[in-house]
């Protein structure tokens, strides 16, 4: 009896290094290298991982730490390198955590054309409309559209995008 949980056991035990090291392969090293190619990264500390560590369907960016020196842009740079270093692959959704709490998604199909566009589109067009591509957990959208003449539509979406940064991640940083 011993031997037969001891056994199984150690099947599962193999079982999570596999699971482990094959969300590390795909996802986690793929973060690693863009934190490590980029000074301005320094300090920042990014989990990714698959839904659940096994639905290759669904990706979760879990922000862990920012560094006091780190600003909104800052952060929302290395979440778009590594939407280019992912670009190829295809997801149904992506979930924003911090501190493994899940605290919005977006569609897989977005973060795909985020990752494709990095490379020419202007960040500031892209930050500006990010919000609007949020949904909540409950797949409602986080933000709507902004309307109106150009200055106050454009002080909307910032409006927005400093809200939605406040709710990822800043307001739990501050307590």
């Amino acid at each position: 009896m011993k031997k037969t949980i001891l056994t199984i056991l150690l099947l599962l035990l193999a079982l999570g290094i596999i699971i482990y090291g094959f969300n590390y392969i795909q996802l986690q090293s793929k973060m690693n290298s863009i934190i490590k190619a980029d000074s301005r990264n320094e300090g920042i500390k990014v989990t990714v991982h698959f839904g659940a560590y096994l639905n290759p369907s669904k990706l979760v960016y879990n922000l862990r730490s920012v560094p006091d020196t780190f600003n909104t842009l800052d952060v929302f740079r290395i979440f778009l390198q590594f939407a280019e270093k992912m670009s190829s692959k295809n997801f149904n959704e992506l979930v924003l955590a911090y501190r493994g709490k899940a605290k919005f998604k977006i569609d897989g199909n977005y973060f795909q054309k985020l990752g494709e566009e990095y490379s020419w589109q202007n960040p500031i067009y892209t930050m500006c409309t990010f919000p609007e591509n949020l949904k909540n957990l409950d797949g409602k959208k986080a933000y709507e559209q902004c309307t109106g003449g150009l200055l106050e539509e454009l002080a909307q979406q910032l409006d927005n995008f400093m809200d939605f940064c406040e709710k990822w991640y800043l307001d739990d940083t501050t307590k």
